[in-house]
């Protein structure tokens, strides 16, 4: 009688590994290392923010980092007044508002020809614009400030405002025009059929499919006029015209007599607008381009 072979029972017949589908998840070195110099660098970043809010609402006056033993709003009352803060920051309101409005508008009417068109001159241009924005502004403040005075707009606020604006077309006009790239020009051939003018084009057609772009536009030129220093320190001159940029200014002193309490209460109240218009402004970046629906058909 022939004998039969038998599995053993207690021999588990494994599946055949899938390939391109890993079996477990290897902890790797060059990960584990990256991720610990993003926490270290994002430590060094929150330290200060920590260490400022905790000042805010502390008694103490000094540069250590520790809880307070009693929390306290001493420090915003200090500094909740005309002279210090509610000025100041209207003035920062004027001037980034209406500065970041020209750049945005300017932007966009210079950003059109250079995106639709084509001549020698493109090239060269958009070249002298790529250099325009890495030229340090304290390079051509000197000269700046000459012109200013010859043509009596020292101490102006809608002169600082325009200069303001000029200082960050550049940027302004270099990151709309890769903007408007993406806005496909089969949608203005269509409205030009239809009788559109190359205003009403730019206006109805080109404009709102770009709105995440007008939008980063925005921010980005408004966060960098609300922090500008030294622009306003030079050109203006009355205290009563100076924005919280310089204004916080007055909070240091060479003779170790620093409210650091008050100055990281103004620091948060100073920080409050940029945050406010981030918020506003942000849902409308998750949008994208949708141009997809637009070109169906």
């Amino acid at each position: 009688m022939a004998a039969v072979a038998t599995t053993p029972p207690d021999t588990v017949t494994k599946a055949p590994a899938v390939p391109g589908r890993p079996r477990g998840r290897r902890i790797r070195p060059a990960r584990v290392t990256v991720n610990l110099v993003l926490i270290a660098v994002s430590v060094l970043y929150v330290l200060p923010l920590l260490w400022m809010v905790l000042a805010s609402v502390s008694r103490t006056n000094s540069f250590r980092l520790k809880w307070p033993s009693a929390l306290t709003l001493d420090n915003f009352d200090a500094v909740l007044n005309v002279d210090t803060t509610y000025r100041p920051m209207l003035n920062s309101l004027l001037l980034c508002g209406f500065g970041t409005a020209v750049t945005v508008v300017a932007s966009v009417l210079a950003a059109y020809p250079l995106s639709r068109y084509r001549s020698r001159v493109r090239r060269p241009f958009l070249y002298t614009i790529l250099f325009s924005t890495g030229l340090p502004i304290t390079a051509v403040m000197i000269p700046v400030y000459s012109m200013f005075v010859q043509v009596n707009l020292i101490d102006s606020m809608p002169g600082t405002t325009l200069f303001l604006a000029a200082s960050a077309l550049p940027f302004g006009i270099w990151l709309m025009k890769n903007f408007m790239d993406g806005v496909p020009i089969v949608l203005e051939e269509a409205a030009r059929i239809d009788g559109a003018n190359t205003m009403q084009v730019l206006w109805r057609v080109v404009l709102p499919l770009m709105r995440p772009g007008v939008v980063v536009v925005t921010i980005f030129t408004f966060i960098g006029m609300w922090g500008n220093f030294f622009v306003p320190f030079i050109l203006l001159l009355s205290p009563e015209k100076l924005p919280a940029s310089v204004s916080v200014f007055t909070f240091l002193s060479a003779h170790d007599q620093t409210q650091y309490g008050q100055l990281s209460a103004f620091s948060l109240l100073y920080s409050l607008p940029v945050v406010m218009l981030y918020l506003l402004l942000a849902r409308k970046l998750g949008g994208g381009f949708a141009l997809g629906g637009a070109l169906k058909g």
